[in-house]
């Protein structure tokens, strides 16, 4: 992989995740009570044998910057490593990037310096686990000249993204965005191929479509336009992705026991956090004992920078007037350090650094970020709590929706999102 050149876009405004993208880019959203979206495909990278990584940021990208310089400086200059954060420069014009593919455009002057044979483009803010460099042999094999990720989805869902239509090889013979009538697959009528923002170019390829086209993005733009000229090629993401990991498995005499696996069940994840809604059910579905994206694995780990606190803490409370004495506990959940969980409950919740949960307190699916407590007798239920918020105490959250809706963002589903600072103390 070392003639492999990968940039990942990092400058989402994340708009459908307001308010958590208030101050901060998407690819910088905490996700999984101690990591970031972008430490997601960062991770795959390293795991992938990937170590020329350029990172475009753009909007409100200062956390995800400190973030990275914090905990991503792993890279050996010496064995022509790099992770390289390009800000934006302005270096064709007073206009910043209009789209993914002017994004790269507007940085070509660094993949001429590398002369890479290829350039993988990933986004920075999607939920997966994927070898890179099984994708890269399925391109090499089949001689393309493109390669694009594509995800198997139901064609009730396909119209929500870009749309490929493939013949029997899986090579490319047209593309939609968000199609009413998505195109199904070959063999599989109710299933269509939809994008992933994954993109595997030949150089050249590449680089002559930017410098001859003023197309501003790959997936409205430029894959388009080169399935009409060039050999571009799907590749089926649940079909052909396999991620090598242990993972815990019941024999049959029901003990529980570590077993190498050649293809785990998150080889099929993938997660777009574009809304609240889908950004909450991500989180949930790192919780329980059999978990749908598993943080745990030892040869496919997630990487992130990890900040310097305490054990998290779990403290008995003896009776107080009415209230009964409660062991505090966390239940099918993920604490992060720093937290004090002192006599309250916890259950199917993600929680980030140093978090607080007072006596007789109850948090139910819920993702609660750095930096909150939560008072004595608190009830949360289904909610987003971002940092930095002190909650008084008998405060109900997710619990009575029409009050709720008049002080917080409330989504379809009936997550409740409180924003950064929101209560203070």
């Amino acid at each position: 992989m070392k003639d492999v050149l990968t940039i990942i876009m990092a400058g989402g405004r994340g708009t459908r995740l307001m308010p958590l993208t208030l101050d901060r880019s998407k690819p910088a959203v905490p996700f999984g009570g101690i990591y970031r979206l972008i430490d997601i495909p960062l991770s795959n990278c390293i795991n992938s044998q990937l170590y020329k990584i350029l990172i475009f940021p753009q909007y409100k990208s200062q956390s995800m910057v400190d973030h990275l310089e914090d905990g991503w400086n792993i890279f050996s200059s010496d064995l022509g490593h790099y992770l390289r954060i390009v800000g934006p420069q302005q270096r064709m014009g007073a206009e910043w990037y209009r789209g993914t593919a002017d994004s790269v455009r507007h940085n070509l002057y660094l993949i001429e310096r590398e002369r890479p044979r290829l350039v993988l483009i990933l986004s920075g803010d999607h939920v997966y686990k994927m070898d890179y460099s099984q994708f890269r042999i399925y391109h090499e094999e089949n001689d393309a000249d493109i390669t694009v990720g594509l995800l198997e989805v139901d064609r009730g869902q396909a119209s929500e993204f870009g749309i490929a239509e493939v013949d029997n090889d899986f090579k490319i013979r047209a593309w939609e965005e968000k199609p009413r009538e998505p195109k199904s697959i070959p063999d599989d009528p109710d299933r269509s191929l939809a994008s992933m923002g994954i993109y595997l170019f030949k150089t050249e390829v590449l680089l002559k479509m930017l410098k001859e086209t003023d197309f501003q993005d790959f997936g409205k733009d430029i894959i388009p336009k080169c399935v009409e000229e060039l050999k571009v090629l799907a590749y089926p993401y649940r079909r052909l992705n396999r991620i090598r990991d242990y993972i815990h498995m019941v024999g049959p005499d029901g003990v529980r026991r570590l077993e190498l696996v050649d293809g785990t069940r998150d080889s099929q994840y993938w997660r777009d956090v574009g809304t609240l809604d889908a950004y909450w059910n991500a989180n949930m579905d790192l919780t329980g004992v059999d978990p749908f994206f598993n943080l745990y694995g030892s040869l496919w780990p997630i990487r992130t920078y990890q900040r310097q606190y305490p054990p998290a803490k779990f403290v008995f409370n003896q009776r107080n007037g009415d209230n009964p004495p409660r062991i505090g506990m966390a239940v099918d959940s993920m604490v992060a350090p720093g937290c004090i969980i002192s006599g309250g409950i916890v259950r199917s919740s993600v929680l980030s650094y140093n978090v607080m949960v007072r006596s007789w307190a109850e948090v139910d699916e819920s993702v609660i970020m750095d930096g909150v407590e939560i008072g004595r007798n608190c009830r949360i239920k289904k909610a987003i709590i971002d940092k930095d918020n002190v909650i008084p105490p008998h405060t109900q959250i997710g619990i009575d929706p029409q009050e709720d809706r008049q002080n917080f963002e409330v989504t379809p589903r009936g997550i409740v999102t409180v924003p950064k600072g929101h209560f203070t103390s």
